[in-house]
């Protein structure tokens, strides 16, 4: 690597939290370049990552993670011991609607069992984290904690709230808040893809690193939760920009899955797939595994079928509900189903073409998606499209992607594709400035009391305060959607109390997907937090003035205050997670 590592650390580790996979990496600051990964087992699966389930007692006195939680869960439900644990898989998705998420949100785990979600990410971080000491511990002797800088990744397409999150649970986790840094995933995966020497040796696509200044790309991270999709620019000085603002949809290989499932719950009907899935746990992991293994290996155009064995336990259960004789009056009896699967030796057998239809519906969301991305006019001279993230080496999407997008720009899948967002942010955590501009997703405006004009404010918003008559609930604005900030870029907005006995400076922030919103209860507008500033009520007049800043450009929302008199810097509150 020429470029060099910009970390106060001996070392960076980034631990990659996915919807259905996780794993960690790191490498050192003098050979930043060579990232070590681990190495997972589960059955006759090897992987650099492991499936992102935990498997947590009750009293939280224990915590398994990955494979070894699936196989021990699968133990505890044949010796019916399972009732003391928690069992979670790809919860990851409740942070997905950002306005929805607060601190003390609950997740169900696969018997429907709620738990506060922060303990169910947090333990995940801190099982990866120990496995992460324990393998730096193998190579590296007496490297202490503090000699790390961590970086976690999150989806770009996810807003601030989620994020907070994310950095919480990771704070509870045991990773010192000054150590850690958050990286957007497409952004990791683009900042790889920037510093590979060698793409695939199959296709004739440029690499990233050597593509001229100027050059625009589309990153697009298909993982298992999100489609998350950016726009970079190569700056002249090899920095990225970002084009536009990330944007995407639940369109990972998680919703494939969700219709396979969909499909057997409707075959052997609801009730008996829920009781089979709570007795006979290992059953279910081998169906769950062994469609994993199918839907990476599916071909776009083979003919013929796809067969998948079905567990004695659930045609056993299918012929005590239905009072049958053998699976096969089951299928005759699915009016939805009896046409498209068969059964021969034990095997459910699908034709490749209906099989190919659990992708249909995520892989049209994710074309569609692109198609619009490309009416867009900063996009429409993009000619190179980058595919990452473990569902972008499923060769159905690929396909799809070249027939719809080939004719026009260049399409690469880089070597260890799934891997990109993983090593990435082990680079990001090197070199932090790779990306020297991004894209504001949201308009942000703080809630201002300007003085009331007659004619120009509505008349339900003014309101007497004192001596002077304001319009109460106006935006005023501070970053506009879609415009381009460094890192670093601040906005200041001087405020005063509109009391003199307040011992609270308070100031909604709010955001909004139009660019110019008027007034903070428009439709448009969403509350993102409070902005919390704590006056000495002794000292504090109604002279008092309070700058408060927020500062944009970084991969995270960061703000601060100060009395504009005294110059002194002032405690500030933004809490977004407020239930």
């Amino acid at each position: 690597m020429e470029k060099k590592s910009k970390t106060e650390k001996i070392m960076v580790a980034a631990i990659d939290f996915g919807t259905t996979y996780s794993g960690y990496a790191f490498s050192l600051k003098d050979d930043w370049g060579r990232v070590l990964t681990n190495v997972w087992s589960g059955g006759t699966l090897i992987s650099h990552k492991a499936p992102t389930s935990l498997l947590l007692k009750k009293d939280e006195s224990e915590a398994i993670f990955g494979y070894n939680a699936e196989d021990k869960y699968s133990d505890l439900t044949s010796e019916n011991k399972h009732y003391d644990y928690f069992f979670f898989q790809r919860f990851k998705m409740i942070l997905h609607q950002d306005f929805t998420v607060k601190r003390h949100i609950t997740c169900n785990d696969i018997t429907g069992k709620p738990l506060e979600a922060k303990k169910v990410f947090e333990h995940c971080i801190r099982c990866l984290k120990k496995s992460l000491q324990q393998q730096i511990e193998k190579s590296y002797v007496g490297t202490h904690d503090n000699d790390i800088e961590y970086v976690l990744t999150v989806p770009a397409i996810w807003g601030d709230k989620a994020k907070l999150f994310m950095r919480e649970a990771a704070v509870e986790a045991g990773i010192k808040k000054e150590n850690l840094t958050i990286a957007l995933e497409p952004e990791a995966a683009s900042i790889y893809c920037q510093y590979l020497k060698v793409a695939k040796e199959d296709t004739s696509s440029p690499v990233l690193g050597v593509v001229k200044p100027g050059t625009k790309y589309m990153v697009v991270d298909l993982g298992g939760g999100t489609a998350d999709i950016t726009v970079h620019q190569k700056c002249e000085d090899s920095t990225l920009e970002e084009v536009l603002p990330a944007s995407g949809g639940p369109w990972g290989g998680k919703a494939v899955d969700d219709q396979f499932i969909k499909f057997l719950s409707e075959l052997v009907e609801e009730k008996v797939w829920e009781e089979f899935k709570k007795k006979n746990m290992e059953d279910y992991l081998e169906i769950t595994r062994s469609f994993e293994t199918k839907k990476r290996t599916i071909k776009p155009d083979k003919k013929g079928s796809t067969r998948m064995p079905i567990p004695h336990a659930l045609v056993k259960l299918c012929l005590e509900s239905h009072g049958v004789e053998n699976f096969k009056e089951i299928i005759q009896k699915s009016e939805a189903h009896k046409d498209n699967v068969t059964m021969s030796a034990g095997k459910l057998v699908w034709d490749n073409n209906f099989f190919r239809g659990f992708f249909k519906k995520t892989i049209d969301g994710i074309v569609k998606h692109i198609d619009e991305l490309y009416q867009e006019s900063e996009v429409k001279d993009v000619k190179i499209i980058v595919m990452v993230g473990g569902f972008s080496e499923c060769e159905l999407v690929q396909d799809a992607i070249k027939k719809h997008f080939g004719g026009k720009s260049n399409i690469i899948v880089p070597e260890d594709a799934g891997l990109a967002v993983l090593k990435g942010a082990v680079f990001f955590g090197h070199v932090p400035d790779a990306i020297s501009r991004r894209s504001a997703r949201y308009t942000y405006g703080i809630q201002t009391w300007p003085e009331f004009r007659e004619g120009h404010h509505p008349k339900e918003k003014k309101v007497q305060i004192g001596k002077s008559v304001r319009c109460r609930d106006v935006f005023f604005k501070i970053v506009t959607k879609g415009e381009k900030v460094m890192p670093g870029y601040m906005k200041s907005q001087i405020f005063q109390a509109l009391h003199n006995n307040e011992n609270l400076l308070d100031c909604g922030v709010f955001v909004s997907d139009k660019k110019n919103p008027t007034y903070v209860d428009d439709p448009e507008c969403r509350l993102l937090g409070h902005l919390q500033v704590p006056l000495n009520v002794e000292k504090q007049t109604l002279e008092t003035l309070i700058e408060e800043t927020l500062i944009f450009g970084e991969t995270e929302l960061k703000f601060k205050a100060k009395d504009v008199y005294s110059g002194m810097q002032c405690e500030v509150i933004f809490d977004l997670l407020k239930d």
